[in-house]
């Protein structure tokens, strides 16, 4: 997987509903094509999860299935409920996961 790109605002109010967005490099091979030269299916190596924490706690998850396209984006709102770490965290077929984090300072 490549590094992913988050963006989440460093400091908000608490109450205040931000956007949440994020990003991964990721080719999700479905396992249905087959490779030009050889004519063998390519295997499926898909993100299957993604799950977000904040300050420890799940915020959000979501299944993802083969028909997601490359590069999955996810966006969704946050009711700031005070300071704390978004933690994003992903994993691919086999268990191999990538995570990131940033920080939410309540003002």
């Amino acid at each position: 997987m490549a590094k992913p790109r988050v963006k989440v605002p460093k400091k908000a109010k608490v109450g205040d509903i931000v956007e949440i967005k994020s990003m991964i490099g990721h080719k999700m091979e479905t396992g249905l094509r087959k490779n030009k030269k050889t004519g063998k299916a390519i295997p499926r190596k898909i993100i299957n999860s993604l799950v977000v924490t904040f300050a420890g706690k799940e915020l959000f998850s979501a299944i993802l299935y083969p028909s997601v396209s490359a590069n999955p984006y996810v966006a969704f709102n946050l009711k700031v409920p005070g300071s704390g770490d978004v933690v994003f965290t992903w994993t691919e077929d086999g268990g191999k996961t990538t995570t990131a984090k940033k920080t939410i300072t309540a003002a």
